[in-house]
């Protein structure tokens, strides 16, 4: 009978079983048994719904909110967010004076904020899988059951909610969520923690516990240095890193989406689709369109394209500051699979997005963003042809526009 290594080859020859298993232990991470989740900036799209708040209530004052004042305000609690927008705009008001204007005028969107990109994704899963969830947020108790009320089946999901009020000191003390682990009897260190703000992962470090770290502000992702993983959105997680049950939901490559729908006239874009990369983007313009694009995480998506006077084509699309390039501004560019002989410009064009096929990445070389960029065509064209997504080949918004310009 064979021993040591020739015996291991042998079984792993006869059993693939054994070759999966060696293949998860590789890549898993910590074994976890329950998740923590940040509310704000997490699940939901309050930074969005802040900053436009914001703008309204400083031009009251002569002031404009232009988000670079972002980084302090996230993750903080409404005392200390509300005393650093006071100081470095130069307010005539107190901290509580500026509380006692502006958080009426913020209660009232609380029932508007959206959820995030596969937030109600990841809470259905696992509690379908039964795992031990808990929300621990810097808001206060009340705020956090306002926020998710207008969201179904979340308040009965978590097994425990904590407040900034409920703990002495919230985050980056790890105080709320040992409050969390507390609560739902289990051990800190059982927790995996999702969160999108330094202060966060900090917290979550500090309380013994392995942290996701989901950034909400653009192009800070190397600040989180402390998070044991860094993705781009939720759409990104991998539940199987951390011994949790993985999501079965992915298609031939794809991850199919609530349909969401964007439209105008083609602009000239950056001047190198064609020129640089041999691929002629069809771009929109951004402005109009902030709330979208603080909305969808970065990344590769696909869909339908109805272009006035023309029809309706397959279409692969990135939203994102493509850093091989490092945009100033996020952009929306996409790429209509067909082959036209003129340009468009000024053209309506509308897009149904239909699927995600992956994050925003940076690449070595343009040889091998190219290479990438052909890929997700393949990946797009194959898709486009299964039923779940051909379907939206016909949806009305694609039919409107080219019945109006027709």
């Amino acid at each position: 009978m064979a021993h040591g290594p020739l015996a291991q080859i042998s079984a792993m020859a006869i059993n693939p079983k054994i070759l999966l298993s060696m293949s998860v232990e590789r890549t898993l991470k910590k074994l976890v048994s329950g998740v923590i989740l940040d509310l704000d900036g997490t699940l939901l799209n309050t930074d969005g719904v802040v900053s436009e708040i914001l703008k309204a209530f400083l031009v009251k004052y002569g002031k404009q909110w232009d988000g670079r004042e972002a980084p302090k305000i996230v993750g903080k609690t409404p005392t200390e967010a509300a005393a650093a927008v006071v100081e470095d705009y130069g307010l005539p008001l107190s901290t509580d004076e500026f509380l006692s204007q502006f958080y009426p005028m913020l209660s009232d969107q609380w029932r508007n904020i959206k959820a995030l990109p596969g937030a109600n994704r990841l809470i259905n899963h696992l509690r379908g899988h039964g795992v031990p969830m808990a929300l621990a947020s810097n808001s206060s108790r009340s705020n956090i059951e306002t926020k998710i009320f207008h969201h179904q089946g979340w308040k009965e999901s978590f097994s425990a909610i904590v407040g900034g009020d409920e703990v002495k000191a919230g985050k980056p003390s790890p105080e709320i969520f040992l409050e969390a682990a507390k609560r739902l009897n289990m051990d800190p260190s059982s927790f995996l923690v999702i969160e999108d703000s330094i202060p966060g992962v900090t917290a979550g470090k500090a309380a013994g516990m392995a942290v996701v770290a989901v950034p909400s502000l653009a192009k800070q992702s190397h600040l989180y240095t402390s998070a044991d993983e860094v993705i781009t959105s939720l759409l990104d997680l991998q539940l199987e890193k951390w011994g949790l049950p993985a999501f079965q939901d992915r298609i031939e490559g794809t991850l199919p989406l609530e349909p969401w729908y964007i439209g105008g006239p083609v602009i000239k874009g950056f001047g190198r689709g064609s020129k640089v990369l041999g691929i002629p983007t069809a771009n929109l313009s951004p402005e109009g369109y902030s709330a979208i694009l603080s909305e969808h995480p970065a990344g590769v998506y696909f869909g339908w394209a109805g272009l006035s006077a023309r029809g309706v084509y397959k279409m692969v699309m990135s939203i994102g500051w493509n850093p091989y390039f490092n945009n100033t501004e996020k952009a929306i560019e996409p790429w209509l699979l067909h082959d036209f002989n003129e340009d468009f410009y000024g053209e309506e064009l509308h897009l149904v997005v239909v699927g995600y096929i992956r994050p925003e990445a940076n690449f070595s070389s343009l040889e091998a963003l190219i290479a990438k960029i052909h890929e997700d065509r393949k990946i797009a064209e194959r898709a486009l042809e299964l039923p779940q997504y051909l379907k939206y080949k016909d949806d009305p918004y694609l039919k409107i526009s080219l019945h109006q310009d027709n």
